[in-house]
């Protein structure tokens, strides 16, 4: 007998059985602040699964992984239905419009003929959308605090150069990092741990916007040097 094939629509009757009276007693205590945990660590592990792809050419994790992103969706839409916020298929159509209004060169009469052009008409678009939405306090402050820091820094550098024309210059950060390794040489870690976290945080900002301007992704290379580490010493 061949195995059972499941829809789409069958996973979201899945989800909303386990979150019944009588379902599953984990998944039916669940909120969206309970589940934000599940989120990054499923993110984490989708991300590993396309590395897997890349070293082995096997698929079969990521399919696992990027159904395990889509249980965390479904899960967040499932107790938003029964809040009364919203509902899966609210999710679907949102982002469904979002795509075609944030592709006029694809779905309308806009041009771009290159990806940097492409991204340029992206941001334009998002900022329009963004206007008047009670929840966008102001440019800088509508990058994700959740973000990993190195992230968040790339992004927040990246937007006072764009929004602000306050960005420092290659040069200018190169000259900054190698004042702040001279002030590195002067401390004595456990003694003057302040001044040290002070140097190190300077030094980490101004490193991003070197990561900024060359458009290189610091957590990628940061997270290959690691496994490189663990070879050698494995």
């Amino acid at each position: 007998m061949a195995e059972k094939k499941y829809t789409y629509e069958d996973f979201l009757e899945i989800i909303a059985i386990l979150r019944s009276e009588n379902g599953c007693p984990w998944d039916k205590v669940q909120t969206h602040e309970s589940l934000k945990p599940c989120m990054m660590e499923e993110a984490a592990e989708l991300l590993a699964s396309i590395r897997i792809y890349d070293k082995t050419g096997n698929p079969e994790n990521m399919i696992e992984e990027l159904g395990d992103v889509l249980l965390q969706v479904v899960m967040h839409a499932q107790i938003a239905t029964e809040e009364g916020l919203f509902t899966m298929e609210d999710v679907i159509n949102e982002v469904s419009r979002k795509m075609v209004r944030r592709h006029p060169h694809v779905f309308g009469t806009g041009n771009a003929d290159t990806p940097d052009e492409v991204l340029v008409n992206w941001e334009e678009i998002k900022k329009e959308e963004k206007k008047d939405k009670d929840w966008v306090e102001s440019p800088l402050k509508e990058i994700p605090q959740e973000l990993p820091a190195l992230t968040r820094a790339v992004k927040v550098l990246k937007k006072i150069d764009k929004q602000y024309e306050k960005g420092n210059s290659y040069e200018q950060d190169v000259e900054a990092i190698c004042k702040l390794a001279d002030r590195l040489r002067d401390c004595k870690p456990g003694e003057e741990n302040e001044k040290l976290k002070s140097i190190l945080a300077d030094l980490l900002l101004h490193v991003s916007d070197v990561s900024r301007i060359a458009k290189i992704p610091q957590e990628q290379i940061l997270a290959d040097k690691i496994d490189d580490l663990i070879e050698k010493y494995e």
